[in-house]
């Protein structure tokens, strides 16, 4: 997207991006766009929008990732500061928006409780009958130009234990900064 996130009276362009990098460049001359601010997220980003959306007068960039999470990034300042001996006062607003986040935290950790008793006692029901569940899988196998190796990129919404590559011919796999996998190799039976 392009916006005018900084305020300047130049729209920036705000990059999402496949590894879950978030990123703002400006165009200060007609050279090359300049990165200004960058945020990682765990996951790719599917859609990624500048507009105001939670305050009037506070822009903010939103950005869908692939499992369908709303994160918003703002330019709303976050924290005060007092002075020495000052006491740090909430403004009426911010101590209601606590205390409905709290009660909403409640809620949602009672529900988890309840349902975590209901499949204890349907689990343990002698009728009971236990499935995998289907997760649907985001995956790219690009070619990396530079360096002549392909990138095989898995996501899935719950966490990856193992991965298996097989191959005909043999592979090196190449170590990358993001990727946090512990790679072990193994020769195939011929038969």
């Amino acid at each position: 997207d392009s916006f005018d996130i900084l305020g300047d009276g130049v729209k920036e362009l705000l990059v999402g991006r496949d590894d879950g990098m978030i990123e703002i460049y400006n165009f200060e001359s007609a050279d090359d766009p300049v990165l200004r601010y960058d945020y990682a997220l765990s996951e790719s980003i599917a859609s990624i929008q500048g507009g105001c959306v939670g305050k009037d007068g506070y822009d903010e960039i939103l950005a869908a990732t692939y499992s369908g999470w709303l994160t918003g990034l703002t330019t709303e300042p976050v924290h005060r500061e007092g002075g020495s001996g000052e006491e740090l006062k909430l403004s009426q607003e911010m101590q209601s928006k606590i205390s409905s986040l709290r009660n909403e935290l409640e809620q949602l950790q009672i529900k988890v409780l309840h349902e975590r008793e209901k499949y204890q006692q349907s689990s343990q029901c002698s009728s009971a009958v236990s499935s995998v569940p289907a997760f649907s899988v985001n995956d790219k196998f690009t070619l990396n130009r530079d360096d002549a190796s392909y990138s095989l990129i898995l996501e899935v919404q719950t966490a990856i234990d193992n991965v298996l590559v097989q191959s005909d011919v043999p592979l090196d796999l190449l170590d990358v900064d993001k990727n946090s996998a512990v790679v072990s190799f193994s020769s195939c039976d011929s038969e």
